[in-house]
């Protein structure tokens, strides 16, 4: 017994210092996450303005993402999550949001397909027969080049008329203890985005070269960097909920320690107990 209790205590010890250098590693890289998601945001800030600008001088601003189509019978939904586990419902509050909106929408649509971003995504809908596209490795740390690549991808399916509406889900960063899962529409690109800004419609700009160039530029631009940015938060949002589950995994580890080590400490001075009674007994057996 006393033995079993200490194996117990020194396995509780060793999870204690994993778990909590695991919170130390999370910190760490959500400072980063966190610090590239800022500086992210101000970049769409300023992309969005300046796309809003140029959309509003320009009357009857057409492209192929700007385009909806009716009826809406095919659909892709890329989902984002992680690529480990150890960071509490961080993934699984994105799935189940995903599947739950499949469920009430399938009847809506003829095909219903997912692309992949993130491990734990594709490992969740893999046995349900859905995935269709997985892009490995593009979630732990996010890059531009893995967005832009996503971003033509869809952006073809889109035109080519593979799908008519691309969905996007990802868990948005507010701080360590709170993440939102996004569910929403980027194609096509519903165009009061781009010109939402009180933009002077009598404004004369001067494009080199012509405005049909620039705008094929800065809109499927805009789709790229939406992806670049759901990475990001996602990213922080991950590190930030691995951050929290494994300060609460340290905190449960030091109470079932101070518990076993009350439970060995019972069980020690029960042996001890049992042996000077033992001892006593002898004694007075031979006296």
């Amino acid at each position: 017994m006393l033995e079993s209790l200490n194996r117990k205590l020194r396995s509780l010890k060793n999870t204690q210092k994993m778990t909590k250098a695991m919170k130390m590693v999370a910190a760490s890289k959500l400072r980063r996450a966190h610090q590239a998601q800022a500086d992210a945001k101000r970049y769409a800030q300023e992309l969005t303005l300046l796309t809003s600008r140029i959309s509003a001088c320009v009357p009857n601003v057409s492209h192929p993402l700007l385009m909806p189509r009716r009826p809406v019978n095919c659909v892709i939904i890329l989902i984002i999550t992680s690529d480990k586990g150890l960071c509490g419902a961080f993934n699984h509050n994105a799935n189940r949001r995903v599947l739950a909106w499949i469920r009430e929408n399938r009847h809506q649509h003829a095909h219903i397909d997912l692309w992949c971003c993130g491990k734990k995504g594709f490992q969740y809908f893999e046995r349900r027969d859905l995935v269709k596209a997985n892009y490995a490795h593009v979630t732990a740390a996010p890059r531009l080049a893995d967005a832009i690549k996503i971003g033509n991808d869809l952006a073809r399916a889109f035109q080519q008329g593979r799908c008519d509406a691309v969905y996007l889900s990802y868990n948005q960063f507010f701080n360590p203890l709170v993440q939102k899962t996004i569910f929403e529409q980027v194609l096509p690109i519903d165009s009061r985005l781009l010109t939402k800004e009180k933009i002077d419609y009598h404004t004369q700009y001067f494009f080199e070269p012509d405005f049909e160039t620039v705008l094929n530029f800065l809109i499927p631009h805009f789709l790229y960097f939406k992806i670049y940015f759901a990475l990001l938060e996602n990213s922080a949002g991950e590190h930030g909920a691995r951050m929290t589950a494994m300060d609460s995994a340290t905190k449960n580890a030091s109470e079932l320690i101070d518990q076993y080590t009350l439970y060995r400490n019972r069980a020690r001075q029960t042996a001890i107990t049992t042996e000077l009674t033992e001892i006593i007994g002898g004694a007075q057996v031979l006296r």
